[in-house]
């Protein structure tokens, strides 16, 4: 029978071509059946500013081996993909390409021309990923593509902000929020990284008006003391009671500022007096509210210090605090500097410091909405795999602030309010208002702001699904079964998923969280830019292809933990697919029939055959059960043994004399279970390494269609044979053992040696003697004899022993003495040469008072080591001459 299967593995010959198979078939294509269980999973949305990095193949594999998983279990599987227009990062990328194709700024081409230059760039770079994605093979419905500020997608964020507005959950206000200098943006809590950064502490001196008196106060940033309205001492505090109430004069400014007692200061810490900034922190912000304090905002959007602060105006931050310390020295009211270790607040898209301010911006009361997502998760309505993450997620939310989702950007979802220019009146409303209900006037502008990204991608479980619109899609596929994500978006993004589909849908999004670790590189190090440690998945597949990688990268993978990366992995993963590869040219091979039929042979089916099967069979289950409970790295580990070990290295070696044989309907029997095994391994092993399942399946005579609708492997009782599978285990430690004894006394392959099992139990005789072939191939044993006691075995016979029997090779057997003793006397000689020159050089005083001192301990050492080595030999010889 023609064999069209590749001689080599070369993963580059057929990745794409299977790929193009899958698309051109409608594979991945997901519709509503009323007949079939749904199964959905939505894509976390990558950037389209984004290139797949090892973070996305990750999460990529791990979610297109649960899709294929489901498919094949009969589910009607959809896996929702879209990619997210990520406000701030293509924003950026937007502004340095028109600086350098163009030599203009943002502010140059004005609103318009950048919305219509970012649209050019996300036509031009927008579909790259997904490009990518599909490399890595991805199974997603690619008709059903979204993108994050798509009509549809729009309309849903239009509509999520005009409902929670009108219920009050929306609101505009005067708050502290975190600006980004570099961005010119708010963030979001979230959206704030904080690093731990070697800084100080300035103990400064403010004087107490009309006294001699002054209170010392401790900072880390001495340039917004221009923005102090007060210092706050603990009202139990005894060193400062006398003070509450007085005012003290703000160094350089010369503005009187009070003493306000408030429980938030704690005495034991720095001076236990702290000076009040509630324009730029927000601790003190909230100090301000509580004794109705002025807010004086000392800095510009870029962080330079505005007019309010005389003199350092024009300065920017870092400039005013070493202008502002040294004109404090000259004054006398820099007491000390101490080193101090802190927290940093960095922004997540260009590690710029974040500095707090008071701005007006729009915020989501978050109370109300994180109630109803608490009780999701302490309900078990929404699951955590593993559950230690629902912790991370619950001290979240019972600790929330409100949600800033103003952004001073231009690309996104603008916020659908409306001012009055004539009155000022604010009207939200999904389309634009034509006259002002306060004043006639129908001179409206729109919100110059957009919303913040995850605003939106907080919406993805539905809006992709075509809410607000009732559809059928939607009725189907939510709640979605599965997010899989890494643990560092909870907060970005699981959070707000799950309050968004509670509020609008009034249903959970999802019902299990499958968290996963980051990638690390081979050390443990965290993949980036500035390490230059990051591999790129695409050359690996380039390179490997991606069965490899993505065998990898779930090789070894346990849920919420992180993983290393290493290139030893990759070459074994490879290693697994070309022993397959070679598997199956084997089993194509020695098939001369399209079709066998199992009851055709079930009469010859032998031990080694019910054994295979039998393994076949709790291996799927097991597999199942591990796929379950989301341990994929188990069930792959599983397969991956279960394929090189008991099929290829074992059943293919053991059926080897039937194939080659002369009986027909023992050779039918081989090649039924041969294909029947490779069928259910392609099966189990395609959600893990779909290409290469895919181009083996396609090359099997005895399969149709594809490997992606195959049916997944169900457990049958009635292929359980534990008498196979004890007979086989003890086959295969006895030829384990005997192959051991002979690589110990380095007896050649070829060389023949007769068996003798000393045993009292009949079945275990029986079961050598009935597999005798087997010994025969794989343990060069040459006859077997049986005996029942000790008296029956030579004296010389070398043993080993296995459960139930003990196992003897006589020495005759397994040496030529003549040829050992002449080989031994040889080695003998070469040894006592290299002692002898080894003594000769220790003995030679010139050496010995010249050569370093690790040359000659390394002589000593090969000396020491010689001796040993022509010990053994000098016993051998003599156990050998002294025989009989």
């Amino acid at each position: 029978m023609e064999n069209n299967l590749e001689k080599n593995y070369n993963p580059q010959a057929f990745e794409e071509r299977i790929y193009k198979h899958w698309m051109d078939a409608n594979y991945f294509k997901a519709k509503v059946d009323p007949e079939k269980q749904p199964f959905s999973i939505v894509l976390p949305p990558p950037n389209i500013t984004g290139q797949l990095h090892m973070g996305h193949a990750l999460d990529h594999t791990l979610q297109d081996i649960l899709i294929r998983w489901k498919r094949m279990q009969g589910y009607e599987a959809l896996w929702q993909p879209g990619t997210d227009h990520a406000s701030i990062a293509t924003e950026v990328k937007v502004v340095e390409s028109i600086k350098e194709e163009e030599g203009l700024s943002k502010l140059d081409v004005g609103r318009e021309g950048f919305l219509e230059r970012a649209w050019k760039w996300k036509e031009e770079y927008g579909g790259r990923i997904v490009d990518q994605m599909k490399k890595l093979g991805d199974s997603c419905d690619w008709s059903r593509e979204r993108f994050t500020l798509d009509e549809g997608l729009s309309n849903a964020v239009t509509e999520v902000f005009v409902k929670l507005y009108e219920k009050g959950l929306i609101y505009r206000g005067n708050r502290i929020i975190n600006w980004c200098p570099e961005c010119k943006t708010s963030l979001s809590d979230v959206e704030v990284e904080h690093d731990e950064k070697a800084g100080h502490f300035w103990h400064i001196n403010y004087p107490i008006k009309d006294s001699d008196e002054v209170i010392e106060i401790a900072t880390t940033r001495p340039e917004t003391m221009l923005g102090d309205t007060a210092i706050a001492v603990h009202p139990e505090d005894e060193r400062y009671k006398h003070l509450i109430g007085k005012y003290a004069i703000l160094p350089l400014v010369n503005r009187e500022i009070i003493i306000v007692a408030d429980e938030y200061v704690d005495p034991k810490f720095g001076t236990g007096a702290v000076k009040i900034t509630p324009a730029h922190d927000p601790n003190d912000f909230e100090v301000g509210l509580r004794h109705n304090l002025p807010q004086i905002i000392v800095m510009n959007d870029d962080a330079t210090i505005n007019a309010k602060g005389g003199k350092y105006a024009g300065m920017s931050r870092y400039e005013a605090r070493k202008a502002i310390v040294k004109d404090l020295e000259e004054q006398g009211l820099l007491v000390k500097i101490k080193e101090h270790s802190h927290n940093v607040g960095q922004c997540y898209r260009c590690d710029t410091v974040v500095e707090p301010l008071t701005s007006d911006q729009w915020f989501v009361k978050m109370e109300p909405l994180a109630a109803p997502a608490i009780e999701a998760v302490k309900d078990g309505r929404i699951k955590f795999v593993p559950d230690r993450f629902s912790k991370t997620y619950l001290h979240w939310l019972e600790n929330i602030r409100d949600w800033c989702i103003s952004r001073q950007l231009w690309w996104g979802h603008r916020i659908p309010a409306y001012y009055c220019s004539d009155c000022g009146h604010l009207v939200v409303s999904k389309e634009a208002p034509t006259t002002c209900e306060k004043c006639n006037s129908n001179n409206f502008k729109q919100d110059e702001d957009v919303l913040d990204t995850w605003f939106s991608s907080a919406l993805w479980p539905f809006s992709t699904l075509g809410w607000p619109e009732a559809t059928k899609e939607l009725e189907y596929f939510y709640p979605t079964d599965v997010l899989v994500t890494g643990y560092d978006i909870i907060f970005f993004w699981v959070v707000r998923m799950a309050f968004s589909g509670l509020e609008f849908m009034n249903e959970i999004p999802f019902k299990h969280v499958f968290i996963h670790g980051l990638v690390r590189d081979a050390e443990g190090r965290k993949m980036s830019k500035s390490l230059g440690n990051g591999i790129d998945p695409l050359e690996i597949i380039d390179q490997y292809g991606a069965d490899a990688l993505r065998f990898t990268l779930v090789t070894g993978n346990s849920p919420g933990n992180d993983m290393r990366f290493h290139m030893e992995k990759l070459e074994s993963s490879r290693n697994f697919a070309n022993k397959l590869w070679n598997a199956t040219r084997f089993v194509l091979m020695n098939l001369d029939v399209d079709y066998i039929d199992k009851d055709s042979v079930e009469a010859e089916l032998t031990v080694v055959d019910r054994w295979i099967i039998s393994r076949l069979n709790k291996v799927s289950r097991e597999i199942t059960e591990n796929m379950d409970k989301f341990e994929l790295g188990l069930a792959v580990q599983k397969l991956y043994d279960f394929i090189w070990n008991e099929y290829c290295d074992w059943y293919i070696e053991l059926v080897k004399p039937r194939l080659y044989g002369e009986d027909i309907n023992k050779k039918r029997a081989a090649q039924y279970t041969l294909t029947y095994i490779l069928e259910n391994i392609l099966k189990l092993l395609h959600p893990f390494m779909p290409f290469i399942t895919e181009e083996i399946w396609q090359n099997l005579p005895t399969v149709k269609d594809s490997v992606i609708v195959a049916e997944w492997p169900k457990y049958k009782e009635n292929e359980i044979c534990s008498l196979a599978e004890e007979q086989m285990e003890l086959i295969m430690n006895a030829i384990k053992s005997i192959r051991n004894v002979r690589a110990e006394m380095n007896v050649i392959p070829s060389r023949k040696a007769k068996l003798i099992a000393l045993t009292t139990k009949d079945e275990i005789a029986k079961t050598i003697l009935d597999n005798e072939e087997y010994f025969r191939t794989l343990a060069s044993v040459s006859e077997i004899e049986l005996a029942k006691s000790k008296d029956q075995i030579p004296s010389d016979a070398v043993s080993t022993v296995i459960q139930g029997a003990e196992l003897f090779l006589p020495l005759d057997d397994l040496i030529d003495f003549e040829k050992e003793i002449e080989r031994l006397e040889k080695e003998k000689s070469k040894l006592e040469g290299e002692i002898k020159r080894v003594v000769g050089k220790l003995s030679n005083e010139g050496f010995v008072s010249k050569a370093p001192a690790h040359l000659i301990e390394e002589e000593k050492q090969k000396q020491a080591k010689y001796e040993q080595m022509l010990n053994s030999v000098l016993e051998r010889l003599e156990s050998l001459k002294n025989r009989g």
